[in-house]
């Protein structure tokens, strides 16, 4: 006898229907609903075999709550998804088409996450979920099973999100707001998840783990490099094969830069209104997914594309670092649209405010905050790092907005869970780890302040040294400092000067060529009436705002950004090189081209004849840097002489010749100096004398000629002139005598290498 139970009233109509005949003294329960005819067989471990009028046929077994996602395991698929606010959880699944045939409801529920397997389920389904529970922004909860939800550890997203009212859990047109449930289905505008088949031949490929003292990066676009290049096929352009193509590796890798630093690849989406502007997003920091890589930058469809780009640049000896953006989602405020988190467990993703948890802490200026306090949003976002670590092989992560990672609910602390979890954990502890270290929250600025095995952005430096180089007064001590690694911010708990990343521009501000062509910003493409961007440049226009046809106005310009490269190339620390500033790309001076997937950002690759003289120059002095050790120490420079070795490792000098005394690094006229660093200097913790190379460097940024007097050096007997700013061609090396002078000219940078009388 048959057990017969249906959700809906009316008899049952005919069904094509794709099921094992069932004996007829096996009792089965059948359930009956708009999705079709359910069947459970007892005597099946509780497995449930749906079938529906489309001809599909799933069975459902428990699964595993762990991993969390949606795993092959080469039988079939176990789908895992963490909510400890929600009432039931339904798995959807959806043909090429983007049409659904099958919704299951997860049958088990363990330690607050609901999962289930698909026995017959394999690589290439198309998947993503809907979730029950109460709507009530007042406790933060925001469920809504309208609402089709991505998988939060989904490994490839298919499609592109359509903006849609529907894509909103509420009555946009509500007086009530937010408040008001909104009931449309917004599956048709939301892009799908996918499981995916790991399996990837990495062959004899594997990551870098270039020293941190040798690390040379390079920030770059994938789109946005490869837009514009001739070398690359046009239906690559783009992608991740687009940046694997040997025109681009070979640049890169001849170019002697070690690690590329991509700017956010993981799956995000274009903002609502930059969309009705006929503008999009296109730096990505506006994350929907923290395991898949951007769909619009696989040509092939296919993650196994980004592996292959990763393999490639590895196998050219270069690093892959990449952008994360953890701080928050693209899911906005209280306004924004129910896409993933929001709509599976609002109150544990999200901070909320205390006192009232319909409005989200903001400390990111973009609408909400993850809540890393969270165990389960903890592990979701080392799980993330872990898998690009591992299954992705990237070598390293520069952190966005990477205060907000390391605040509890009282503050910065670099005690945190995150910032603990990364310190102690075998995989990611091991990986370059890089932070920006500020936001806008309350305590945001942490330069400085992130805990041992962190480098941090140092934007300190970058201000420091565009003002120096414009002329600005009272810079000379700050400089110093800056060239010397930034000892009195990263000098402690056993920190090395790399701690420090140096950088003169970034994705974030004016290029290098509109920082000498632009006293303001020219944000006028993107719509916003020039509110937005920085207006705190440092930058000069040296007569003419943007491009010039004067020729001592372009020559000033042109040797103002070969200080500024030779000042980052010969500092201690980290350099960081923008990607285009070598060959003196410009943005038209739009100091902020988030949303301008352009000409204006792409990287222009038609070089002029003073691009091509810069990127000779480029060239030359990464070459130089590795050529003299002593630019990058693994050690402070402390400037006191070591009693037992006699020997003191930096000395700087007034241009008449005599050491700086405390009125001299006060005199805010002063914009002059040289710097010695001694090659003998102990070069590690062992006490012993050091081996490299004694040089010199001259510093002139006063509009006028300083007359320098060439010091003294006990192990030498005089000085090879290797390099000058001002003489950039000229590669001829020339010997000057102990206090000789050198006419150092105005705005210049000069490098001597000591002639020792022995060896050392």
């Amino acid at each position: 006898m048959t057990k017969a139970r249906s959700s809906k009233k009316g008899k049952i109509t005919a069904m094509t229907e794709q099921v094992s005949i069932i004996p007829s003294n096996v009792q089965v329960d059948i359930a009956v609903d708009e999705f079709g005819v359910r069947i459970i067989h007892p005597s099946s471990d509780g497995e449930i075999v749906r079938s529906f009028d489309s001809g599909h046929t799933t069975r459902v077994r428990e699964g595993l709550p762990v991993p969390l996602g949606a795993t092959w395991d080469g039988l079939g698929v176990n789908f895992a998804l963490f909510s400890a606010n929600a009432t039931k959880v339904e798995l959807c699944l959806f043909n090429e088409e983007g049409e659904q045939y099958d919704v299951i409801e997860l049958p088990e529920y363990t330690d607050e996450v609901w999962h289930g397997y698909l026995p017959d389920a394999r690589p290439g389904l198309l998947y993503a979920y809907r979730v029950h529970g109460p709507y009530a922004p007042h406790d933060g909860h925001r469920f809504n099973p309208a609402k089709l939800l991505l998988d939060p550890y989904a490994k490839q997203i298919v499609g592109e999100l359509k903006w849609d009212d529907a894509l909103f859990a509420y009555d946009m047109q509500s007086p009530k707001k937010d408040l008001h449930i909104d009931n449309r289905d917004s599956a048709e505008f939301l892009p799908k998840c996918r499981v995916i088949d790991p399996a990837f031949s990495w062959a004899r490929s594997r990551k870098r783990h270039i020293p941190w003292e040798k690390t040379l990066i390079y920030e770059t676009h994938v789109r946005g490099y490869t837009m514009r290049h001739p070398a690359v096929p046009e239906h690559l352009r783009g992608t991740f094969s687009g940046m694997s193509t040997p025109h681009i590796v070979e640049y890169i890798r001849s170019l002697g830069v070690t690690s590329v630093e991509l700017m956010p690849i993981h799956a995000f989406t274009d903002d609502r209104h930059l969309q009705d502007k006929g503008l999009h997003n296109f730096w990505g920091y506006n994350t929907l997914s923290f395991f898949a890589p951007h769909p619009q930058y696989m040509a092939t469809h296919t993650v196994n594309e980004f592996k292959q780009m990763i393999a490639t640049l590895h196998a050219a000896n270069i690093e892959v670092i990449l952008d994360v953006v953890y701080n928050h989602t693209a899911e906005g405020n209280e306004l924004g649209p129910t896409l993933s988190f929001k709509g599976i467990d609002n109150a544990s993703y999200y901070r909320l405010m205390p006192d009232n948890k319909r409005y989200y802490i903001n400390d990111t200026g973009t609408g909400n905050t993850l809540n890393l306090s969270h165990p389960r949003v903890l592990q979701m976002v080392t799980d993330s790092l872990r898998y690009w670590a591992t299954e992705m092989q990237v070598d390293g992560f520069r952190f966005d907005l990477a205060t907000i990672l390391g605040r509890e609910s009282y503050g910065f602390d670099e005690g945190c869970g995150f910032l603990d979890t990364c310190r102690q954990d075998p995989i990611l502890s091991q990986c370059k780890l890089i932070a920006e270290p500020w936001d806008c929250g309350p305590g945001g600025y942490q330069v400085g302040g992130f805990p041992p095995g962190w480098m941090e952005w140092n934007d300190r430096f970058r201000d420091t040294v565009r003002k120096f180089w414009r002329g600005d007064e009272g810079q000379l001590a700050q400089f110093a400092t800056r060239l010397s690694g930034s000892a009195d911010l990263f000098n402690h708990r056993g920190r090395k000067p790399y701690a420090s990343v140096n950088f003169i521009t970034a994705h974030d501000g004016f290029t290098l060529n509109d920082w000498v062509s632009y006293a303001s910003k020219h944000n006028e493409a993107n719509g916003e009436n020039g509110k937005d961007g920085s207006d705190n440049n440092i930058s000069a226009n040296y007569g003419v705002e943007g491009p010039s046809d004067d020729p001592a106005i372009n020559e000033l310009r042109l040797r103002q950004m070969r200080n500024m490269l030779a000042t980052l190339l010969f500092s201690q620390g980290t350099p960081m090189l923008l990607a285009g500033d070598e060959f003196a790309r410009s943005q038209n001076g739009n100091n902020n081209a988030y949303c301008q997937d352009t000409e204006i950002a792409w990287v222009n690759w038609n070089i002029d004849e003073k691009g091509q003289s810069l990127l000779l120059f480029t060239y030359r002095l990464i070459g130089l840097r590795k050529r003299f050790p002593i630019l990058h120490r693994g050690r402070f420079l402390t400037g006191a002489v070591h009693e037992k070795l006699g020997v003191k490792d930096v000395s700087w000098f007034q241009p008449q010749g005599p050491e700086m005394t405390d009125a001299a690094w006060k005199d805010p006229h002063a914009k002059c100096i040289a710097m010695l660093l001694d090659g003998r200097a102990q070069p590690t913790g062992l006490l012993r004398q050091g081996s490299l190379s004694t040089v010199l460097l001259l510093f002139n940024a006063s509009h006028k000629d300083v007359v320098f007097t060439l010091p003294s050096v006990a192990h030498g007997e005089s000085w090879r002139h290797i390099f000058d700013t001002f003489q950039p061609d000229d590669v001829n090396e020339h010997n000057f005598e102990f206090g000789r002078e050198y006419i150092c000219t105005s705005r210049t940078v000069v490098l001597f290498e000591l002639i020792s009388t022995a060896k050392h």
